[in-house]
């Protein structure tokens, strides 16, 4: 447990993690390597839970710092822990390169997030159309063959885990494979960008295509860097506008890829400047904010992901502001925890909600509804009246990088609680 005391009002630098979503793929892909090298990997929960479901199947892993080493030499799944593919829902990621080495699995379905079972079917097609054979029931799925040398066409549904699964299942395929109305966020091209290291020739566009001519080798030893988060520098971005003494700077920020999201910080009033070196110096703001309205898409577009935290800046606005969140169903549900600390919400049905502003916020004990949720939290109490406290923060540590340690650098006061 949380606890946060008003007010607070912080200062200095902060340099932005890894990408989780951007680290999990290339893990996956590195298991095709005899030898693997990953650099800027973030030491958070989710990556720790993959690499101990690796580990089982005989890889060594070495991970200090944010250096993650694998060698996959004597891989096997005589000891395989398949069980814990139910903890983390990217283990099915895992299928390609466990098809390629074994030519059948038989696994649990994957582990679900607080977002709802989301669709594999994209996944699945993706299989057959390379020409495995599969089977399922309620409690896992079997896949069985080997893969075929022939073109290709398949649909990524614009889900970002089956293009990359996708991806990592065609690189080192004889023949071409063409991925229509396919994911392209930034950990996306991550992969790309690692896999044509590695030999692969691979095309993207940004009518959402991706091409790709498989090599039919490999190269024994790899290695790639992680970038960094964009979704976490944008939570910054929200955190300094509504708590900075005067600002904070943002290291490391990705602005190229926060382009839409950097557009409606302008329009509700964010003031910020572009330094170098990729950074963003982002200026208290609260005194400044308006209304507006804000709907979440698929990359280029306003990310998801970043959706609470601006909800959180919405109630600080002048005005009546909307959110219309597209991609998932109920996703706004977490605002009830808003509502406790007496911020004025309206959710009008699973996908849209009104936000009343200008709100005073006061101190309640929160939940973190999930990942993103959980941060967003963490923000609302540093500028609510009163000492906060927040539950569930399991989901905070499984994607944020020493966060309570980052925060407390810009001077926050934050009490973790650990036997609560």
């Amino acid at each position: 447990m949380l606890h946060i005391d008003w007010p607070q009002l912080l200062s200095g630098t902060v340099e932005i993690s890894g990408s989780k979503n951007a680290t999990l793929p290339l893990i996956a892909a590195s298991l095709f390597f005899d030898h693997a090298r990953l650099e800027n990997v973030p030491r958070i929960g989710d990556v720790f839970t993959f690499l101990s479901i690796i580990e089982s199947l005989w890889v060594k892993v070495s991970f200090e710092w944010n250096t993650l080493e694998m060698d996959t030499t004597l891989m096997s799944m005589t000891h395989f822990e398949e069980e814990k593919i139910k903890k983390i829902r990217v283990g099915i990621l895992l299928i390609p390169v466990l098809l390629d080495r074994f030519w059948e699995i038989d696994l649990p379905f994957p582990g679900w997030c607080n977002l709802g079972k989301r669709s594999i079917d994209e996944h699945i097609d993706g299989f057959r159309s390379m020409g495995y054979e599969y089977a399922w029931d309620e409690k896992k799925i079997s896949f069985t063959g080997k893969k075929t040398g022939e073109d290709i066409e398949l649909s990524g549904g614009f889900a970002v885990t089956a293009t990359e699964n996708m991806i990592i299942a065609n690189a080192f395929r004889k023949g071409k494979t063409t991925i229509r109305l396919a994911a392209i966020e930034p950990h996306v091209s991550c992969l790309i960008d690692m896999l044509r290291g590695a030999g692969v020739k691979i095309g993207i566009s940004y009518d959402h295509t991706i091409t790709i001519e498989g090599s039919e080798t490999r190269p024994h030893s790899h290695s790639a860097t992680v970038i960094h988060d964009y979704i976490e520098s944008g939570t910054f971005i929200i955190l300094a506008a509504l708590t900075s003494r005067e600002y904070l700077d943002i290291h490391h920020a990705r602005i190229r890829d926060l382009e839409s999201f950097l557009m409606k910080c302008r329009e509700i009033g964010i003031r910020y400047d572009v330094l170098e070196d990729d950074t963003l110096r982002v200026y208290n703001s609260r005194d400044h904010l308006e209304a507006i309205t804000i709907q979440t898409n698929i990359f280029p577009w306003f990310p998801t992901d970043l959706q609470s935290p601006f909800a959180l800046l919405m109630t600080q606005a002048d005005g009546i502001s909307r959110i219309h969140e597209v991609l998932f169903e109920w996703r706004l549900n977490w605002l009830i925890e808003i509502e406790k600390m007496k911020g004025h919400i309206a959710i009008l049905n699973p996908h849209e909600a009104l936000i009343f502003g200008k709100t005073p916020l006061r101190w309640a004990m929160v939940s973190s509804w999930d990942l993103r949720a959980g941060v967003t939290m963490i923000i609302a109490g540093m500028i609510a009246i009163g000492k906060t406290s927040i539950t569930n923060v399991e989901y905070i540590e499984r994607w944020y990088e020493d966060i309570i340690g980052k925060l407390t650098k810009l001077w926050a006061k934050i009490d973790h609680d650990t036997n609560a």
